[in-house]
């Protein structure tokens, strides 16, 4: 199947998956992802200031590693083609309407958002609220 541009079929056919784990964003010194790559991260970026790892809660305190706020992962199911315009957009706005935060991270066929554990319900309420009816 091909990607998809247009806004209103991604809305349509977003779709958002809740995954059942708890989600962290850590972050340790140097810039080799392969040393990291054992713990198996949802994902990674390399910044300057060092590696950021997203990482399920339980492999992180398993490994001894800090984390900021424990967090959800919602997937948009929807195949989203990277230069697709207005997506992010329009979550962003879904979400800031309930106050939710979000953290968006795009990879190849998938938009993936990450926002605070306690929140995901109503997270997953609010992009309901997107898709045309």
């Amino acid at each position: 199947m091909a990607a998809i541009t247009d806004l209103d079929v991604l809305l349509r056919d977003m779709r958002p998956d809740l995954r059942p784990a708890d989600y962290v964003y850590c972050t340790v010194a140097g810039e080799e992802a392969g040393d990291w790559l054992s713990l198996s991260p949802l994902g990674f970026f390399r910044e300057d200031e060092g590696l950021t790892l997203i990482l399920e809660r339980a492999v992180a305190d398993k490994a001894g590693l800090p984390y900021g706020p424990v967090m959800r992962c919602i997937t948009l199911t929807v195949h989203s083609a990277l230069e697709a315009v207005g997506l992010t957009a329009a979550v962003a706005a879904a979400l800031t309407r309930h106050r939710i935060s979000a953290n968006v991270v795009a990879a190849y066929y998938h938009d993936h958002i990450f926002v605070p554990a306690q929140d995901a319900e109503r997270a997953l309420a609010a992009l309901a609220e997107l898709a045309p009816v």
